[in-house]
């Protein structure tokens, strides 16, 4: 687990990098303060010139980090990735490579791996615009007994196996500052969804409905109720659509959501 520590040096090297060469990092803040993953940190005289995130999502892998200006162009960040890729790929049955779409630097590094292009997700902010709640659906606070479900929803829209998406469902429920919700409709329990709160923003994770309730309206009247609970209570609020999930683009847009950066997926091939 990182310490204090190290995660203020994590988000000072974020910020070095961010502004020097205008892009956003994907470090999933809430999974690092967490602990649970293994992550790569390297120091050259007591500076920490490089890090890279290793985020587990049930069989899958996502890799994500970045080297101090001053330090790059040494070979440091290709030594740590080819570190983490060996220990991945024997733990995951697949290793995704996560490169905001604005930073040439990591896609000449990309040219160089064994990895081809597989997504773009788009991060989104909702904007000021009017909305009316439908009142299709009704939201309650996770139970114990619903982790049946978002294991089922897990694997039916995520593309998670069975035997995965229980233990994943459990080490989120162990991240502080999270909120799980269940989507109710008619009575019966048909979706989910996660917000997590951090540096006082909200955003939004693991939206989810039924594929046999799908395209009623659910997931519109939803987004809408969520969005008007958090900023009812202050927060900005955010969320990430892969870009192939043209429905689900087209439903957050319609709801004043709007893209502000791009991370570009690549799968790594051994």
């Amino acid at each position: 687990m990182l310490t204090d520590t190290q995660i203020k040096e994590i988000k000072e090297l974020q910020s070095e990098c961010e502004e020097l060469d205008g892009i956003q990092l994907k470090l999933n803040w809430d999974m690092l303060k967490s602990g649970g993953d293994e992550h790569l940190l390297h120091y050259e005289d007591g500076v920490l010139a490089a890090f890279l995130g290793i985020y587990g999502f049930g069989s899958k892998a996502e890799l994500c980090g970045m080297v101090k200006p001053s330090f790059r162009r040494k070979g440091i960040f290709t030594r740590m990735l080819n570190q983490a890729l060996a220990h991945c790929k024997d733990t995951y049955r697949e290793i995704l490579l996560n490169a905001p779409a604005e930073s040439r630097a990591a896609k000449e590094l990309l040219k160089k791996m064994p990895c081809t292009y597989s997504i773009s997700e788009y991060q989104m902010k909702w904007a000021e615009t009017p909305l009316e709640e439908d009142n299709l659906v009704s939201l309650r606070p996770s139970e114990p007994e619903d982790l049946t479900l978002e294991t089922q929803l897990d694997v039916l829209c995520f593309g998670f196996l069975e035997h995965e998406a229980g233990p994943y469902n459990r080490s989120l429920k162990r991240e502080e500052n999270q909120d799980f919700i269940i989507i109710e409709y008619k009575g019966k329990s048909v979706g989910k969804l996660r917000v997590s709160h951090s540096s006082g923003e909200a955003w939004i994770y693991g939206f989810a409905v039924l594929p046999d309730y799908q395209g009623k309206g659910i997931g519109r009247d939803t987004l809408k109720k969520i969005v008007l609970k958090e900023t009812g209570a202050g927060f900005p609020v955010f969320l990430e659509v892969e870009a192939e999930n043209e429905h689900a683009l087209r439903l957050y847009e319609s709801c004043g959501f709007k893209a502000f950066h791009v991370q570009d997926y690549y799968q790594v091939q051994f």
